[in-house]
């Protein structure tokens, strides 16, 4: 079972040398607390009348100038390495806030006056637990993420795509989309979330990016969600499979695939999980120095979650683990050195 209120853990002073060391972090000219100082709000709703759960939010008059062109400047160094040119045709169009979830994040709807494009970000309170799965993301997934890092600020790049619990009854029944397709990437997302210790990747915290092919299309799950890296004790909690969200995914999975293509699968995305630790063994060890002493879950947590892995992998070590930090580099460690695997499916 997932914790109602998730703990928020500091970004601490050796996860900001990493984050500086890697340029992760940087001074930022807006932040997370003064985005709070607004006056007014009001519901956003969507294009079919529903409440989106979201607000549009207002702020005073004397100060929008300030904030509108600090926003921009933030864009600029998350999309254009900080180039202030970029800035002169775009404009903020709305700031949105959500009191939902654990981050309550500010969206931000920007917009080239030029062609009236329109791009999303993010800025969100600093939790170190997300930071972790940010980065780990970054190292470990198919997928390049842009997040940049001040004292009391996280911002980050929108990750388009369709959320799974919209893409399931709109688009999976669509004839020219192979549902073996979307069941091959689903056993693999599930294999990628449960070997970094990514979970709550429910149907509304994961999105499909469809890219067409010369002969049929392709299909990549984008984790959107990281508030849960290696929070929880329940091993379940990590494996996507096990939530009644994902229940189609996985009937499809079942429906059109015997043990021994799962196992295929599942062990296609662990080759490439260690190919990206051998490319980036350097910066995955300076991760691991500061993961193996941060307190980032309960002790009783970290001691189920050693206890379950120890008894699934048959594999002592993790019971002796200490730390998530110790959890997630015996994890990854068993990519490396083992080649027999069990189907999770």
């Amino acid at each position: 079972m997932i914790s109602r209120k998730k703990i928020i853990y500091p970004v601490n002073a050796a996860l900001r040398k990493y984050l500086k060391t890697y340029q992760r972090e940087r001074k930022l000219p807006v932040s997370y607390p003064q985005l709070k100082f607004y006056t007014e709000s009001l519901p956003l709703i969507d294009h079919k009348g529903k409440d989106t759960l979201w607000e549009t939010v207002m702020y005073p008059q004397d100060q929008i100038a300030d904030i509108h062109n600090g926003l921009k400047q933030v864009y600029a160094m998350l999309k254009a390495g900080g180039d202030i040119k970029v800035q002169k045709h775009l404009y903020i169009e709305r700031i949105d806030y959500c009191s939902f979830g654990n981050s309550h994040p500010f969206r931000i709807k920007i917009v080239n006056s030029y062609n009236d494009v329109h791009d999303y970000f993010y800025i969100k309170i600093p939790d170190a637990s997300r930071v972790y799965g940010l980065e780990l993301e970054h190292i470990l997934s198919p997928n390049q993420l842009n997040y940049i890092v001040d004292e009391h600020t996280l911002v980050e790049e929108h990750i388009a795509g369709i959320p799974g619990d919209v893409f399931l009854p709109l688009y999976s029944t669509r004839p020219e989309f192979n549902p073996k397709r979307i069941a091959k990437e689903f056993v693999k997302f599930n294999e990628r979330c449960f070997v970094r210790l990514l979970g709550d990747m429910r149907a509304y915290n994961f999105v499909f990016d469809i890219t067409p092919d010369f002969d049929d299309f392709q299909f990549r799950i984008r984790a959107i969600d990281f508030d849960q890296q290696f929070f929880e004790g329940s091993l379940k909690i990590y494996l996507p499979q096990y939530f009644k969200e994902n229940s189609p995914y996985v009937d499809m999975a079942l429906k059109h695939f015997n043990k021994d293509v799962m196992l295929q699968y599942q062990q296609e995305e662990r080759a490439l999980i260690t190919r990206r630790i051998k490319e980036e063994r350097y910066r995955l060890t300076d991760l691991r120095d500061v993961l193996v002493k941060d307190e980032i879950s309960t002790t009783e947590k970290i001691k189920q979650l050693g206890f379950e892995l120890a008894e699934y992998y048959q594999d002592p070590v993790f019971g002796r683990c200490t730390s998530m930090g110790e959890l997630i580099d015996r994890s990854l460690k068993r990519v490396l050195i083992t080649t027999h695997i069990k189907s999770t499916l």
